[in-house]
């Protein structure tokens, strides 16, 4: 108490006469965060630093002066719940990324700063009534999307209802008054049914298992609205909307109330759950049972041990080295803590906002078990596929991953995997590498970092060459037209903020996927018109009857010089087809086929007959196009294996390939390929028409 005594009296002293925005003292604050520590069983130190936690922020106290009176452990906890000083970012997102980075660097040293941070959280929502509406949705906000994700992961129950509850309650207090208004109706009755099952199991329970304690629970308002209002269930379709909890001395008492529970109500189907034997990835350990009353009201069991008990309402704060003067190697906390590691090793240096991105994603409650064939359990977030397991596994058996099975029977490499199925991975001899489009299959951001990793490190041309075609076609969709030998100059400062050092670093990043392009295009966009837009542009070029030829991306456009050419995405069009030009108001000639439906059939009587201008094919293309092909086969196993071993023999570069099934048992398999010439793509189809029991190809 002395040392808490002493952390008071200097909180007191430098908060003086602060007030909050409700008008109380604002000591109230730390005491109140202390208190919620306290609460969750937390140490002398957590309980010191969470009364300072504020005054090297608020105050003019520095770090020094707080590790010079109370040690370097205090200093560090505070330091690592304290918010980054005045650094100017581009964005509010950004420097709450850069805050939220910073308190997991700390929280991967020290767990108590993120229970510190969260009980700080906590105490705010409660109080957060006086901040006007849009502060109070943004950190409820907030809360939904990190910190309440957190303290799922960190099995923290109680934090972590009363935080998702109260930030509900401004997110959508409509919906959360509709909720609360409901429980409250039929309150009496449900008290009584509760009161009823517990005596009629006490009752069952007493003669045969010692010390059994019964307590029935309300599920939360944020778990009643997940399932209400995100899943469209009504109040009578949830069947864990109240529950009762038994709790026994032994494990094997867990066993023998579920067989007195099955035993006196009638079970629900498939609404079983061990997570006794499975326990969650927050350290959570319970049997879950469903079943139907007298009454027929259907009703969840929860049954634990005592020590479950602790965990799962105080997770980590239950179990912490701290507390039980666990320390080493061998700690298994610190097993239970790698995720942290995880997610700071798997983000991004250049991108701060991944790792928000990363809690949105990877620390959802929704979670899916599955299983490997020797029988080690993999949690992953819902809608993770086959290739996020095998990642989960190890880095080597992502990248040598050509297959799938899933309990038993092979599977497509997007399929998603579900609760309880049994995942076998099928993975290459040779040294395998992963697929680019894989980027956009995968669910989790470990498997996103590793096949980033991989491609950053082993195809570095390829991906100069793939991060250059991705920012021209981006430049050709937003109309933009800069002369090559400006464009680095033009560059400089984006490739000097994503810690590239030159033009190549910066196409390979992109390449690579570590440099995402619709989170830069508006600023090179903004940048573009501000230096090549200044003046107004005419209307239309003017048209001459004497030809100016002029080569633009391998056409020739009559009467125009010196623009620029687009190629329409409506009709893709190649070298060979019959073409014809459009000229668009200040963005130069867009290309259509002839045949394109959005080129009129009578051109001479359609609307502004000007702007059709005559174009055709050099004699010496060099450009490269690519063109999507759909082909309908017969549906067999190593369909798609063959038309990509046809099309690696050939020597193409192949963007995208994916199939589903059709009707009569028949695939479409769709197909994104580099090519130079429709003759070129006449070859190629030639060629995968002699794959057994192919029916049809055609451009899309």
């Amino acid at each position: 108490m002395d040392l808490i005594n002493k952390a008071y009296r200097v909180a007191l002293k430098e908060h003086g006469h602060q007030r909050r925005s409700s008008g109380i003292p604002y000591i109230f604050h730390p005491v109140s965060v202390a208190y919620i520590l306290v609460q969750l069983g937390m140490d002398n130190e957590s309980v010191a630093a969470a009364l300072l936690h504020d005054v090297v922020e608020d105050t003019p106290v520095t770090l020094d002066e707080i590790r010079k009176e109370f040690g370097n452990e205090i200093a560090e906890l505070i330091d690592g719940v304290t918010k980054l000083g005045k650094i100017p970012y581009s964005s509010r997102e950004v420097q709450q990324a850069e805050n939220i980075r910073k308190m997991l660097m700390a929280m991967a040293k020290d767990i108590r700063v993120i229970i510190i941070k969260l009980a700080d959280r906590l105490h705010n929502m409660r109080t957060i009534e006086c901040m006007k509406e849009q502060h109070r949705r943004d950190k409820a906000l907030e809360n939904m999307e990190v910190y309440a994700p957190i303290a799922h992961r960190l099995g923290i129950r109680a934090i972590k209802e009363e935080m998702e509850d109260l930030s509900i309650r401004y997110l959508d207090p409509v919906g959360y008054r509709e909720i609360e208004d409901a429980i409250a109706l039929k309150k009496e009755d449900r008290k009584q049914f509760i009161q009823d099952t517990i005596k009629m199991l006490h009752e069952r329970l007493d003669p045969d298992i010692p010390n059994v304690y019964i307590e029935g629970r309300v599920k939360s308002i944020h778990g009643i609205y997940r399932k209400t209002f995100m899943k469209g269930k009504n109040m009578d379709q949830i069947y864990d909307i109240f529950a009762v909890r038994v709790i026994v001395d032994t494990v094997i008492d867990c066993y023998n109330v579920l067989g007195v529970v099955h035993d006196l109500f009638t079970p629900l189907p498939n609404r079983f759950k061990d997570y006794i034997s499975t326990p969650k990835p927050n350290m959570y350990q319970s049997l879950h049972t469903t079943v139907i009353g007298k009454d027929g009201i259907p009703f969840e069991i929860q049954i634990r041990t005592w020590e479950m008990h602790y965990t799962a309402e105080y997770g980590i704060a239950a179990h912490w080295k701290y507390k039980l003067g666990i320390s080493g190697k061998n700690d298994s906390l610190d097993d239970r803590l790698a995720w942290i590691r995880k997610m700071l090793e798997n983000q991004s240096d250049d991108d701060a906002t991944d790792i928000v991105r990363t809690i949105k994603m990877d620390l959802v409650p929704e979670e899916v078990f599955v299983f490997t064939p020797k029988g080690d359990i993999i949690s992953l977030p819902t809608g993770a596929t086959v290739i996020d397991v095998a990642y989960a596994i190890h880095t080597e058996v992502g990248n040598r991953m050509i297959g799938a099975k899933v309990d038993k029977r092979i599977v497509p490499i997007d399929y998603k995997v579900q609760n309880g199925e049994i995942v076998e991975i099928i993975t290459t001899k040779e040294n395998g590498c992963p697929k680019r489009d894989w980027l956009n299959i995968v669910r989790t951001s470990e498997a996103k970092s590793k096949i980033r990793s991989w491609f950053k490190k082993e195809k570095r041309e390829e991906n100069i060459i793939e991060g250059k075609a991705q920012l021209d076609a981006e430049f050709r969709r937003l109309n933009i037209d800069i002369p090559s030998e400006e464009l680095e100059h033009f560059l400089f400062e984006i490739i000097k903020r994503q810690n590239c050092k030159n033009l190549d670093d910066f196409y390979a990043s992109i390449g690579y996927g570590g440099i995402q392009l619709w989170r830069i295009m508006p600023r090179i966009k903004e940048e573009y018109v501000k230096h090549y837009e200044k003046h107004d542009k005419p209307d239309m070029p003017q048209i001459t009857e004497v030809a100016k030829k002029k080569v633009s991306n391998g056409v020739i456009v009559s009467g125009i010089d010196d623009c620029l050419v687009k190629f329409s995405k409506c009709c893709n069009p190649l070298p060979g087809d019959d073409i014809i030009g459009f000229i668009t108001r200040g963005y130069g000639v867009s290309i259509h086929k002839k045949s394109c439906t959005n080129v009129p059939k009578d051109i001479k009587n359609a609307p502004e007959p000007q702007r059709w201008v005559k174009v055709r094919w050099a004699g010496d293309v060099k450009e490269s196009f690519q063109t999507t092909l759909q082909i309908i086969a017969v549906d067999r196993t190593g369909l798609l294996a063959d038309v990509a071993s046809y099309l690696s023999s050939l020597h193409i570069f192949i963007h995208s390939l994916s199939s589903r099934e059709a009707k009569d048992g028949m695939a479409i398999i769709d197909v994104t390929i580099t090519i130079n010439s429709i003759d070129h793509l006449k070859s190629i189809i030639s060629r995968l028409n002699t794959i057994k029991g192919v029916s049809s190809i055609g451009r899309v």
